[in-house]
């Protein structure tokens, strides 16, 4: 790992460890309002304004005609195929142990969905400039609607069908359709599915717009690495962290790997594109797994706490797995010196 990366990633952890000060000494907190309340007011405000606010404005000034297909196949294909195993071995678990419905298809998600908004996109942003932040802006449009999808027709499968031996049926098509809405309508898939309508008409962005856009945008990288800081501050480790290992080692090993090896081997990436889809895949678990797991709580009890858990150990894990897949990128050449934000 250079210098100059090595720096960009010491500034990343300081900002993460300043949000998690800010939260033990209350800084960001009032009579009556817990470090937990401060951190939600500060989430809604990066995921409702200024998140999408870049992804719009991202999506918006990507070349569509220039994207390469071979860079989401190479994320995509292992991801999805990480995922499936993970939720094959989940099954055939259960049949020793039995679990709710749902909850090998919130393991696989928890193994395999990243932090890449929160954490991905300042990653993106002060390791690899403009250049790597529009791809992996790129892999994001599809990231939630790929696996998330793909989870959730998993998990309603599982529930249809427990559903079906109890009264005989279910409406599973009218659930589905619920989900794909859920699933459109979201602060982060929302604003990229209108920046590609928007790109599609080819009248970019009027000036006053786009300097409005770009100002919200700038606020992105500080505050979500300061949200990180606060979360960790605010839930810590919690009681089921011992479940959680396996599904860590996963996130932050084998799913780097994989792509890293059907990447390269695979699909002949090299250089940016090859350290942009490493780096995404060796991202921590991201807060959606929690949000899955909640999602099914009434019907099928599923693992909260082992999702916060694992949200959490693979966040604080990152300073160390980061720098590794850093310096393997390194060892294998597909870490350009020009590829970095200057």
């Amino acid at each position: 790992m250079t210098t100059a990366i090595a720096f960009k990633l010491l500034a990343i952890l300081a900002t993460v460890a300043l949000g998690w000060l800010a939260a033990r000494l209350n800084w960001l907190s009032s009579a009556g309002v817990d470090r937990v309340a401060a951190a939600r007011v500060l989430s809604d405000a990066a995921f409702m304004v200024f998140v999408p606010a870049l992804l719009f404005r991202t999506t918006v000034r990507l070349d569509l005609a220039a994207l390469p297909l071979p860079l989401l196949a190479a994320f995509f294909v292992p991801m999805v195929a990480l995922l499936l195993a993970v939720h094959a071995a989940s099954l055939w678990r259960a049949r020793r142990q039995p679990m709710p419905a749902a909850a090998p298809a919130t393991r696989a998600v928890t193994a395999t969905f990243a932090n890449s908004v929160q954490l991905g996109i300042p990653m993106a942003a002060a390791l690899f400039g403009e250049a790597g932040l529009a791809l992996h802006i790129a892999l994001v449009s599809l990231h939630a609607l790929v696996l998330l999808s793909l989870a959730t027709a998993l998990a309603e499968g599982a529930l249809a069908r427990e559903r079906a031996r109890v009264d005989g049926g279910s409406s599973l098509v009218r659930t589905l359709m619920h989900t794909v809405r859920q699933t459109v309508v979201h602060p982060v898939v929302l604003p990229i599915l209108a920046g590609l309508a928007w790109n599609l008409t080819g009248l970019g962005l009027h000036p006053v717009v786009d300097e409005v856009l770009a100002l919200l945008a700038s606020a992105v990288v500080p505050l979500c690495l300061l949200l990180i800081g606060l979360s960790l501050a605010a839930y810590g480790l919690k009681a089921h962290w011992r479940g959680a290992i396996g599904l860590v080692l996963v996130k932050l090993f084998v799913a780097p790997a994989l792509v890293l090896v059907v990447g390269q081997a695979v699909f002949g990436l090299q250089g940016l594109p090859l350290a942009v889809i490493v780096m995404l895949a060796a991202l921590p678990v991201g807060s959606n797994a929690l949000i899955f797991a909640q999602r099914y709580r009434g019907e099928a009890g599923t693992l909260e706490a082992e999702a916060t858990a694992a949200i959490v150990a693979s966040t604080v894990a990152f300073v160390g797995t980061a720098a590794l897949w850093l310096a393997v990128l390194g060892l294998v050449g597909a870490l350009p010196a020009e590829g970095l934000r200057q």
